[in-house]
């Protein structure tokens, strides 16, 4: 069934939806706590993306256009790009592991997702249907090295994942990332001009590293932040 999954999104030259994320935090003195965000994603492949998220602490938007990779903070009015020429798999690899602001959902976006998730899997459980959305899914568990997670997948001929969880098994109370998926759309024809980046009247161009809180995780949460 991730199998099927991974071939059909791997096949889908244009994919458009919606999204929630739930990102889960564990304080100093064990309290858990869950922060929301929610936006909109537009692939083309191979080399065509934007994406927008809006939570509590930021409200950003992701162009990259297959050259320069834009970043927009909404709520500051101010931008940067960067060079970044390449596919949307290396954008994601490039955003993961040089800028670290990582793409929500980015295991999904890549053209080997079977590959990417079964990385150091060691367990797997059929778990039967769930419905998310209202949308009948097959319900899987996994155990890898270091988190343990689960996917939803969409029953029928567009297998597309509706939600996906990911548990840190090595922090405790385990706290989790989702994603829930809905609005899907693939096939729809997409236009060079849909990735051009067009600064809002007034932005101002900053360096990337001057860009703040436009993570999932503000600054006065990481460890050892403000209060």
């Amino acid at each position: 069934m991730l199998k099927a999954m991974s071939d059909y999104l791997a096949a889908q030259k244009n994919i458009s939806f919606e999204y929630d994320t739930n990102l889960e935090v564990v304080t100093k003195d064990h309290q858990k706590l869950l922060l929301a965000s929610s936006g909109e994603v537009d692939l083309s492949r191979p080399d065509k993306f934007r994406a927008t998220r809006k939570g509590g602490f930021a409200n950003v938007e992701m162009v990259f256009d297959g050259k320069v990779l834009t970043l927009l903070g909404k709520d500051a009015n101010a931008y940067a790009q960067v060079d970044a020429p390449g596919t949307v798999d290396q954008l994601v690899d490039a955003l993961r592991d040089k800028y670290h602001k990582p793409v929500p959902g980015a295991d999904l976006l890549l053209s080997n997702v079977y590959d990417e998730l079964m990385h150091d899997v060691k367990n797997v459980k059929d778990l039967g249907s769930g419905v998310i959305g209202g949308t009948e899914c097959d319900h899987l568990a996994f155990r890898a090295k270091d988190v343990d997670w689960q996917i939803w997948i969409a029953q029928g001929e567009h297998p597309y994942p509706c939600r996906y969880v990911i548990t840190s098994i090595g922090i405790a109370q385990g706290p989790q990332y989702s994603i829930q998926i809905s609005d899907w759309e693939a096939g729809t024809d997409a236009k060079a001009d849909d990735f051009a980046f067009k600064a809002p009247a007034g932005a101002k161009k900053i360096d990337v590293k001057e860009l703040r809180d436009i993570d999932e995780l503000p600054s006065h949460f990481a460890p050892g932040g403000g209060k």
